[in-house]
């Protein structure tokens, strides 16, 4: 195997944010060269997990310089599935975007910007460096700020300024952490971390240490207490930006809370506490604020904290058979949460809103799309065999090996409110009459659309949910995939001699 495949992903999204600045002018041009570049880096990434699923973890040193003192790129069962998720969002909203998003936003430079973002979030994926995780962030940051801001609204401005601070904060709190694990172990290849932090002999610091990266990946998760930041800024962005923020940036700070707890810090009783108490009241407080909210973007805004709960009750749990779940959560979530958003900006498109009070008779208008959108809202509740109902099981069960009945009864009770929110959305977006509106200028604006737009609206939201039945339908592959995903999570001595072959 060419060990530089790794870089792929990462140059390929390089190269056509760069290409994209040099048609700055030229948008039409823009939108399909932003589509070949997503389907490009689709089978790049395919082509990369379907490698590495066969032929194990592998590493590349950049510069040549030895691990652990050069900078590593590591490919292993998680990253590159990480990847292959990010290629699959990112084609959908590359190719709804060129109609979704106004001509105004896309000349001031959107699809140079979302490339960027895909570049930082495949970077924070196959990196196997502490501060290079944070110099990637940093790009996912930035790139992330600016699709915010991009048109200067000030309900944009106002949730970009939110999400900027809170983020920022985040930042500073893991590069603290940074400083103090360098300052404990003299390194920052995770690889060399492994036996450099469990040789330290003060563990009162290592567990601050551990506590400062889980507040600062905490923030980027939007866990409980600080998750304020997203539902006040998404819900301000177009659906295409919002639909990717939502599908993927909060989960870039669950992967991380992942491999940082099952490669580095270990998790004691004292993290577990903070982890599984963090992840109920992640639960409670996402779907409680769901559940008082008109607008249909905040709705979901407050579904992606709730669920975000499950992964870290994975985490925290720390079984074989919990990490599968959370990793099967992980999946199932990026392709409902990404699909939901972009079924919020179709919604609105056809009927110029998104107050939930307002909405009404879409299934009478649109009975075929109706029961299109079914699909990602009834995957989100985990109806079986859905693909959310899978993984709900695997942490059921991890709950009672370990007794922790009070997360089982946690995952239940959630499960009960996302189902309770699901059933009165679908009853009044989809069934109880509506308002009619004329004086929206967006209302009817589906029905206006040429086939060929209209169909660029909806394939992204097809193609998602296809792959949405497929990993309900085909779940036994999707948790063959999470159960070797939480072996080599468990035992990561592979992982380790992967980047010092010498060990």
């Amino acid at each position: 195997m060419n060990e530089n495949i790794i870089f792929y992903p990462i140059l390929v999204q390089m190269a056509f944010a760069i290409l994209l600045m040099f048609l700055w002018m030229r948008v039409e041009w823009q939108k399909w060269v932003s589509i070949i570049g997503s389907v490009l880096n689709l089978v790049v990434a395919s082509s990369l997990f379907a490698i590495i699923l066969r032929e194990g973890t592998t590493s590349v040193q950049a510069g040549g310089w030895e691990a652990p003192f050069g900078i590593s790129f590591v490919a292993d069962a998680l990253g590159v599935t990480m990847v292959l998720l990010t290629a699959i969002v990112g084609l959908a909203v590359s190719i709804y975007s060129g109609v979704s998003v106004n001509r105004a936003r896309l000349k001031f430079g959107y699809f140079p910007i979302l490339h960027l973002l895909l570049l930082g979030l495949n970077g924070a994926f196959l990196t196997g460096d502490i501060f290079n995780l944070y110099v990637w962030f940093e790009i996912i940051i930035i790139s992330s700020f600016v699709l915010l801001t991009i048109g200067g609204e000030k309900a944009q401005l106002e949730g970009a300024v939110k999400y900027f601070t809170l983020n920022f904060l985040a930042s500073m709190i893991f590069l603290t952490a940074i400083a103090v694990l360098y300052g404990l172990t003299g390194s920052l290849n995770m690889a060399d971390l492994v036996a450099k932090m469990a040789a330290v002999e003060n563990r009162t610091l290592v567990q601050v240490n551990a506590l400062l990266f889980l507040i600062g990946f905490g923030i980027k998760s939007a866990l409980f207490p600080l998750y304020f930041w997203l539902p006040a800024s998404y819900h301000t962005a177009p659906s295409a930006v919002a639909a990717i923020f939502g599908g993927l940036l909060t989960k870039v700070g669950v992967y991380a809370i992942i491999r940082m707890f099952t490669l580095i810090f270990e998790v004691d009783s004292l993290i577990q506490i903070v982890l599984l108490s963090t992840a109920v009241l992640t639960f409670f407080s996402g779907a409680i604020g769901s559940l008082v909210q008109n607008n249909i973007r905040k709705i979901f805004s407050y579904l992606i904290i709730c669920h975000i709960g499950y992964m870290i009750a994975g985490v925290g749990m720390m079984t074989q058979v919990a990490l599968a779940g959370a990793i099967f959560y992980l999946i199932h979530d990026i392709v409902v949460k990404t699909n939901l958003f972009l079924m919020t900006g179709l919604i609105y498109k056809m009927k110029g809103t998104h107050s939930m009070r307002k909405l009404g008779d879409l299934y009478a208008e649109y009975p075929l799309l109706s029961l299109l959108f079914a699909i990602p809202l009834f995957s989100l509740v985990g109806i079986p065999p859905l693909s959310g109902f899978w993984p709900k099981l695997s942490l059921i069960e991890a709950g009672f090996d370990t007794e922790s009945y009070w997360i089982i009864g946690a995952i239940l009770f959630s499960s009960l409110l996302t189902l309770y929110i699901v059933v009165k959305f679908w009853s009044e977006v989809f069934w109880k009459p509506g308002e009619q509106l004329p004086n929206i200028k967006h209302f009817r604006y589906f029905r206006k659309l040429k086939k060929r737009h209209k169909w660029r609206l909806v394939a992204p939201v097809v193609f998602l949910s296809l792959i949405s039945l497929y990993i309900g339908f085909g779940a036994e592959s999707v948790m063959e995939l999470s159960n070797r995903i939480s072996d080599e999570l468990m035992d990561p001595q592979h992982y380790i001699e992967a980047v010092l072959p010498s060990t």
